[in-house]
């Protein structure tokens, strides 16, 4: 007998559709002008990703999104990034940040939306992340997301005064409808 393998249940509303917004790949120029959005909305700005971070990653061909404003006097300008990397059925994301004025709308989790998409894509059945145990709301948003705690690495993060553990936590990703046989 034939059973279906159901796909992930939550809704995933397009990012064209976000008010306002755009969304496109990262690209090199974006970065400069982004790590100091990124700085400003961090807790401290040891918790933002460096210009090189982001270089690298585009270097490695990881998977890059923005989110920008589109039209105004800053059109295309950068409010929210995610960088991600495809593993072996599974990807690993590297970091998601939103600028502090669109922080509260939502832009983080349809960014994780994307990357769910992402995975699917790519057949991957896992998505990673670690996160700093002090970063309470992204906490909270991964685990509404379902995303449970896996482990955690030691002394992982720089901070304010020597080194923050990183919690790991995964979250098991329900791949497109298809059928096994019984």
């Amino acid at each position: 007998m034939n059973r279906p393998v159901l796909s992930d249940t939550t809704a995933s509303m397009p990012l064209e559709s976000i008010d306002g917004l755009s969304v496109r790949s990262l690209a090199d120029s974006d970065v400069d002008s982004w790590v100091a959005e990124e700085r400003l909305a961090c807790v401290h700005s040891l918790h933002a990703w460096t210009p090189e971070n982001y270089r690298s990653s585009l270097r490695a061909g990881y998977w890059g999104r923005v989110l920008c404003e589109v039209g105004g006097e800053h059109g295309g300008r950068v409010v929210a990034a995610c960088v991600a990397m495809d593993g072996v059925d599974e990807v690993h994301l590297l970091n998601i940040a939103v600028a502090r004025a669109w922080q509260g709308k939502g832009l983080a989790l349809q960014l994780l939306q994307a990357l769910y998409e992402r995975c699917r894509l790519q057949r991957a059945e896992s998505l990673w992340l670690e996160v700093r145990p002090s970063n309470v709301r992204a906490r909270a948003l991964y685990l509404r997301e379902g995303f449970v705690d896996i482990g955690v690495r030691k002394n992982y993060y720089p901070a304010e005064e020597g080194r923050e553990d990183a919690l790991v936590m995964r979250r098991e990703i329900k791949l497109e409808s298809t059928y096994a046989l019984d």
